[in-house]
């Protein structure tokens, strides 16, 4: 079975998008190297550091399902019917969009609970790992103990406002082992396992 982990741009001051869902300065990063590189969905190209290219490839590779929440589906308008990664993806919602929920859609629309999409997500994946992405939906499982990973790009720029990836966190520490860092040009690739 795989892991469940997370893996999200973010400002050094713990920003994912600024004000307004702003994630042109997080991302900038995607359009700064030399290096093609072609989401396996083949409907968005991006230009990268090797060393990013090499680590995005082994992390789609490995990556059996998608957990997101209703509010970054809604944004991305569903991908236009298509996750950048082509995995399936498993969306957190209190109502059912009609328009989407059709048999051979890649999304499933689970509404009791992050615990119940984690699951559902971890089916589909098989032996594949399961990443979640939005703040509230990677806060929430944070807080329920079901992330094994935390992955952050971390970018070097202070955003001051804007969506938080760690807000809402229970008071208990959480304590991390780091597993991996990658150094790029515009980005560092930060991997830790949570331990428990």
């Amino acid at each position: 079975m795989g892991t469940v982990g997370t893996g999200l741009s973010m400002s050094l001051d713990g920003f994912i998008a600024g004000p307004e869902d702003d994630v042109q300065r997080v991302f900038a990063w995607y359009f700064g190297g030399d290096a093609d590189y072609q989401m396996p969905s083949g409907t968005m190209s991006i230009k990268i550091s090797p060393a990013s290219a090499d680590l995005l490839r082994r992390v789609h590779e490995s990556t059996g399902a998608l957990v997101t929440g209703r509010r970054t589906f809604d944004l991305t308008n569903g991908w236009g019917g298509r996750h950048p990664l082509d995995v399936p993806v498993v969306v957190v919602t209190h109502s059912i969009p009609r328009e989407w929920a059709s048999d051979g859609s890649p999304f499933t629309f689970v509404t009791d609970g992050v615990e119940s999409a984690v699951a559902k997500a971890k089916d589909i994946a098989g032996n594949k790992n399961v990443g979640v992405g939005a703040a509230s939906i990677v806060q929430q499982c944070i807080n329920a103990g079901l992330l094994d990973e935390i992955h952050v790009d971390l970018v070097p720029v202070l955003l001051g406002r804007g969506i938080r990836l760690f807000d809402h966190l229970g008071i208990e520490p959480i304590t991390l082992e780091r597993t991996r860092v990658i150094e790029a040009p515009d980005v560092t690739h930060l991997t830790f396992r949570v331990v428990r």
